[in-house]
């Protein structure tokens, strides 16, 4: 049976390259350094079929390579996106607190790109159902988002901050 690989182009912004640049340098020239190193060190314990240490340092030093070749890959396909947006509309790493009729509920989310997106600590995608509908709107909007065939809802926007990529949301790990 043929494999195949469906190739995803990640929507990055400039900051997110350049932190990717950065964790695939360190990786390459401390943490890859250190991996290796670990593996000797348990491998001169001797008997490898029970040696734990060294079984531990070879899975360390595997997941650090596939976490280079992650990101390596991820840059490859990269689209570089724009930051911009109009100072009243919704737009990327702009905080937005939307309110949900059907809950009477006030909710605070982050828009960032889907390497980003932890939606547990109020970061959402502009790739998630909700922050592409959210994007271009403005206060006061009610906008519909549309999750799948059977399910959808409507939300309205009661604030937009500005605010701006600071470097301190994480990349997801994989």
């Amino acid at each position: 049976m043929e494999k195949r690989f469906i190739s995803v182009r990640e929507e990055l912004t400039k900051k997110d390259i350049e932190k990717i640049e950065k964790e695939i340098e360190y990786r390459k020239l401390v943490v890859r350094k250190e991996a290796i190193e670990a593996v000797k060190e348990a491998r001169a314990q001797g008997d490898l079929s029970e040696n734990f240490e060294y079984y531990a340092a070879k899975k360390d030093k595997n997941q650090n390579e596939s976490r280079i070749r992650y990101l390596e890959r991820m840059l490859k396909t990269a689209v570089v996106i724009s930051e911009d947006s109009k100072d009243d509309e919704v737009g990327l790493n702009n905080t937005v607190q939307v309110y949900f009729p059907e809950d009477d509920m006030t909710e605070q989310y982050k828009l960032v790109t889907s390497i980003r997106g932890n939606s547990l600590k109020g970061l959402i995608s502009i790739e998630s159902p909700l922050g592409k509908a959210l994007m271009g709107h403005k206060v006061n909007d009610t906008v519909h988002i549309k999750v799948d065939d059977d399910y959808s809802y409507d939300v309205v926007i009661k604030a937009i901050e500005n605010t701006v990529d600071d470097g301190s949301d994480a990349i997801r790990k994989f």
